[in-house]
């Protein structure tokens, strides 16, 4: 798993734990739905951190705990 796709995924745990759709994960947090959409549909390659903090305060969590999980946690290190 890339880090793109353990993004996407760690969205959708998120939306699932609060109950949130994806458009109103972007309505809370500010980020506009085409971005969002775009992280979903994997057509968005470099999702910034900006973009991940305005979630993370959309749904009150900190950026650590955005990154907290196991997902990220055994992401293999990517040699560019």
């Amino acid at each position: 798993m890339d880090i793109h796709e353990a993004v996407k995924q760690r969205i959708v745990q998120l939306c699932e734990e609060n109950n949130l759709s994806v458009s109103r994960l972007a309505t809370i947090s500010g980020v506009p739905h085409t971005t969002i959409k775009s992280i979903m549909y994997n057509q968005s390659k470099n999702t910034g951190v900006a973009t991940i903090k305005k979630i993370c305060d959309g749904i009150n969590i900190t950026i650590a705990e955005f990154f907290d999980t196991e997902v990220f946690n055994n992401l293999e290190q990517e040699i560019v």
